[in-house]
């Protein structure tokens, strides 16, 4: 298999997972990269834009819009930090009661995409991945 065609198919994956995470939400208003952003805050609590923009590889601009459409929608608040340019970026009272909404639909994608693998192909899957993301950060 030749470099070319691992990357080209893993952007095929990796616009796939969007798409069909993007179907599964859009009932809720939200979307894959929304969804982002709330699952890391409720897992790491409060985060300025760029400790996101770090975590998740996402470039500010869209972030910054990002974030707006959640603060919008009442998910987000940003809250002032020690340095006036700072602002971190928390949940409202809001996303934390729709969480676990949003988590058991996108848990039942996951679920779904999975469903025909097994569970030793799943564990190593992960294990490479975590492997790979390592060695290039």
């Amino acid at each position: 298999m030749s470099t070319h065609e691992l990357f080209h198919t893993l952007h095929q994956l990796s616009r796939q997972l969007t798409n069909r995470l993007n179907e599964a939400l859009k009932p809720t208003g939200l979307y894959s990269a929304q969804w982002a952003v709330i699952y890391v805050l409720k897992n790491k609590g409060s985060l300025t834009q760029k400790e996101l923009c770090d975590y998740l590889f996402v470039e500010a601009p869209p972030m910054t819009r990002t974030i707006q459409r959640l603060v919008k929608q009442g998910y987000v608040t940003q809250v002032p930090g020690r340095d006036k340019r700072e602002k971190h970026v928390q949940l409202t009272e809001l996303a934390n009661q729709e969480y676990p909404k949003w988590e058991h639909i996108v848990n039942s994608v996951n679920h779904e995409l999975m469903r025909d693998f097994p569970i030793e192909s799943r564990e190593q899957f992960l294990k490479l991945q975590k492997s790979w993301l390592q060695q290039i950060l």
